[in-house]
């Protein structure tokens, strides 16, 4: 598979577009500015089917609708936030001075099995803790996972959110996450990739205690 990524909008997110074997394309978290995300697929010749989402803070769904309607491709996200779609207020733009609105995904997957978009196929989790319905795809094939903001390099995902618990998230992210081999690579929602083993030896949330 080969990884693109874009820094987007202005809390500065992660838009990661996947191209699988087949000249298949994924787009995860498109956030904002849409015209660098359809510039870069465009100049690179990429084929969207879908956009996916990790969660649905106004960070993560700004050019969901342009990016919709150019490439006439459909969305999915867990059904756990689908109202965050079309209200500023769980989706947190109304608290940042905007109003992000976009209309209902398309498609709601099974918030713990497997998805599969055509010949895309990818393990699921929902780690809440950040937000109720945050979802990490695992490529387990191909050794890494996007995490959105559930884990950053050297930290994790803001808890003191409506509905947050550090708890929550610090269990969810030692249940799925942490077993994976050290040289499993994450792919956050902000800032840079970072592996397994990196967090392991050096994020202090997860060293927290020991």
């Amino acid at each position: 598979m080969e990884m693109l990524s874009l820094t987007l909008g202005p809390v500065s997110s992660n838009c990661y577009i996947l191209t699988n074997d087949f000249g298949e394309t994924l787009i995860f978290d498109p956030g904002d500015e849409p015209e660098r995300i359809i510039s870069l697929i465009e100049d690179n010749g990429l084929k969207p089917i879908a956009v996916v989402l990790t969660h649905a803070h106004f960070d993560h769904i700004g050019a969901l609708d342009p990016i919709r309607d150019h490439f006439k491709i459909e969305a999915w996200q867990n059904p756990i936030e689908k109202d965050f779609i079309t209200d500023p207020v769980l989706n947190r733009s109304d608290n940042n001075g905007l109003r992000y609105v976009s209309r209902p995904v398309e498609h709601y997957f099974d918030t713990e099995k497997e998805l599969t978009i055509d010949h895309f196929k990818m393990t699921l989790a929902t780690i809440p803790g950040h937000s109720p319905g945050s979802t990490v795809f695992f490529f387990d094939d191909e050794n890494f996972a996007i995490v959105g903001d559930v884990i950053f390099k050297g930290s994790v995902g803001r808890s003191d959110l409506p509905g947050g618990s550090h708890q929550t998230l610090m269990a969810g992210i030692r249940e799925h996450i942490m077993r994976r081999p050290d040289d499993y690579i994450l792919f956050p929602g902000h800032g840079g990739p970072t592996t397994v083993g990196h967090e392991d030896d050096t994020n202090p949330f997860l060293n927290q205690g020991l």
